[in-house]
C-alpha cells in the first residue's frame, strides 16, 4: 500500500519524470498535489502498471488531484544542457504551473536542484512508496507516451508506438536502416558500435 503523505504539516507535490533512457523524444516530467485520503487499488509505479491502467488513472488523478501540472524538455535541449539537467528543468517547469504551491516537493530519485526556496525530499524509488508521486509518474509517462504516438505517424518505421523512443532492437535497427530524425537525441550513444567506431576514425 502506497503511503499518502510524508509528513503532515506541510502541502506536499509529488514529482517525477519519464522518457530519461530514451534514445528520441522530449523528457516530461509530472507535479502533483494530491488530497491526503486519495486512494486507487491500480495506483502504483507506472512501471509496474498495464498502459490501459495507466491511462485509466490519468483521468482519476486529474479529477481528483488538487492541483497537478505536466512539462517537457525537448531533445535538443536535452543535448545542450544533459538529460539531468533537462530532467530537473523539466520537474521545475511542472511545479512552476501548479495552481498551488506546496510547502514540501517528494521527488523520485536520489537527486534534484532545489526548486526555489521550497524544501524537498529525494526518495529512491519513491513512484512505489508515495501516492503523490506514483500519480506523477503516471502522468509523466502517459503524456510522454502520447506525444510519441504521434510522433510515430511521421516516422513510422521507429516503431515509437510501441518502444516509445527507448533503445529496442527495434528502435536501432530502423536507425541503422534509415537515420536518425530531428527527435533522437543526438549526444546519446544511438547504436552500440557508435562508441567504438567514433574511437576508430580519430
Amino acid at each position: 500500500m502506497l503511503k499518502s503523505y510524508f509528513q503532515k504539516q506541510l502541502v506536499e507535490a509529488g514529482c517525477d519524470e519519464a522518457g530519461r533512457g530514451c534514445l528520441a523524444g522530449p523528457v516530461f516530467a509530472a507535479a502533483v498535489i494530491l488530497p491526503t485520503k486519495f486512494r486507487h487499488p491500480l495506483l502504483n509505479d507506472s512501471k509496474q502498471m498495464k498502459e490501459e491502467h495507466r491511462n485509466e488513472l490519468r483521468f482519476i488523478i486529474e479529477e481528483k488531484a488538487i492541483a497537478y501540472a505536466v512539462a517537457s524538455v525537448d531533445n535538443d535541449e536535452i543535448d545542450q544542457i544533459n538529460i539531468l539537467k533537462a530532467s530537473f528543468k523539466a520537474m521545475h517547469k511542472a511545479l512552476a504551473q501548479l495552481l498551488m504551491q506546496p510547502g514540501l516537493i517528494l521527488v523520485d530519485g536520489n537527486r534534484f536542484l532545489p526548486y526555489g526556496e521550497t524544501p524537498h525530499e529525494c526518495i529512491i524509488q519513491g513512484d512505489g512508496k508515495y501516492a503523490s508521486i506514483a500519480a506523477a509518474s503516471i502522468l509523466a509517462k502517459t503524456y510522454r507516451d502520447d506525444f510519441m504516438h504521434q510522433l510515430h505517424d511521421q516516422f513510422p518505421h521507429y516503431g515509437w508506438k510501441e518502444n516509445k523512443g527507448y533503445p529496442t532492437r527495434q528502435h536501432r535497427d530502423a536507425i541503422r536502416a534509415h537515420g536518425d530524425t530531428p527527435y533522437h537525441r543526438k549526444t546519446f550513444r544511438l547504436l552500440p558500435g557508435q562508441l567504438e567506431l567514433e574511437l576508430n576514425l580519430e
